[in-house]
């Protein structure tokens, strides 16, 4: 009976070892550039081209009026895309605390919590289930999902925005 129980622990290595082997065609590890030689050879994309900057866009659309923000490389950020796929995204947004504007998506995404000091201009993911663009600075523990490209002031957001006051900003790929 003992020699039973032994067995699938003698076996253990065997079945280990080829997964922990190397491949040619293994993955580069993230962070590491990759030669453009070598995805010439393989007949792969580099992804350094405009198509892939894109691909990590969306437009915001308020009163009319439409800009792009480039989204975190996060998980949050992936699955408010995957929405974004299938439909268009409409949130009505208040001011709160003379710093932002703040709505409910209707859904909720994973969280991706860190300690953060927002600027004029990030969009963050608030609790899962709102999403909160900056318009000045405050530090929490938020989920970045984004920046609105081109800003750098409390008027430039703010312009953006339409101002204070209750909005509906629409959310969609660019």
């Amino acid at each position: 009976m003992k020699r039973l129980l032994i067995l699938p622990f003698m076996l253990l290595p065997f079945m280990v070892l080829p997964a922990c082997g190397t491949d040619d065609e293994a993955l580069p590890i993230t962070g590491q550039p990759q030669s453009p030689d070598n995805d010439e050879e393989n007949g792969e994309d580099s992804g350094n081209d405009d198509n892939s900057m894109e691909s990590n866009q969306i437009k915001l659309t308020v009163n009319g009026r439409s800009f792009t923000a480039t989204l975190a490389d996060n998980t949050s950020a992936e699955a408010l895309k995957s929405h974004l796929e299938q439909n268009d995204l409409h949130i009505r947004m208040d001011d709160y605390g003379d710093m932002e504007k703040v709505g409910s998506l209707g859904f909720s995404l994973p969280r991706n919590d860190q300690q953060t000091t927002t600027s004029p201009g990030d969009i963050i993911l608030y609790l899962g289930n709102s999403l909160v663009i900056y318009y000045d600075t405050n530090s929490w523990n938020f989920t970045r999902i984004g920046r609105v490209n081109g800003v750098s002031t409390r008027e430039e957001m703010l312009s953006l925005l339409g101002g204070k006051g209750e909005i509906t900003v629409t959310l969609s790929l660019e």
